[in-house]
């Protein structure tokens, strides 16, 4: 045998190695177990009613009622929304199991704005106005009771919101 032919014997048995390289790579390519899909879904939960403990860089950190209808940049504002300080990028969420305990944040008569006032139950906005201007036309409020001096709240809703109110100096 020749050099030039051993060459070519050498050449064609690389070649020949390759392809059968190249299609056993393919076929074990092709049948290989692409194992299941992965599903991710959304679980639905209907009518959702709870409450949420807001705490951290807020303005009034507590106790907040949830539905399945709100969204965290709510709850964000029910709770006097972010602090001047607060790092938004750094927003956690906990739901609490039913193990867990808080006590109920109490919204001060002498300091609420309306919108936070309207979160008690039977204030809507006009008597949670007439809570601001009678405060701002007769002072602070000295105890909680007081607050049936303004028009519209009657004793049947001071005994609603009378555990969900305070007074400070």
């Amino acid at each position: 045998m020749t050099a030039e032919k051993t060459t070519r014997l050498w050449l064609l048995a690389t070649f020949l190695l390759i392809a059968i390289i190249i299609i056993n790579s393919l076929v074990i390519w092709l049948k290989r177990d692409k194992g299941q899909p992965i599903v991710i879904s959304d679980p639905v939960i209907e009518n959702f009613h709870g409450n949420i403990y807001i705490d951290g860089a807020v303005n009034n950190p507590g106790l907040y009622p949830f539905k399945d209808t709100d969204n965290l940049s709510g709850l964000i504002r029910a709770s006097g929304g972010a602090a001047s300080d607060a790092d938004m990028s750094a927003v956690n969420l906990h739901i609490p199991s039913t193990y867990d305990t808080f006590e109920s944040q109490k919204i001060d008569i002498n300091q609420a704005e309306a919108w936070l006032l309207q979160a008690l139950p039977d204030i809507g906005q006009t008597k949670a106005q007439a809570i601001i201007d009678d405060r701002l036309k007769n002072g602070l409020f000295r105890n909680i009771s007081e607050i049936t001096r303004v028009p519209g709240i009657s004793a049947a809703t001071f005994e609603k919101i009378k555990g969900l109110i305070t007074v400070s100096e």
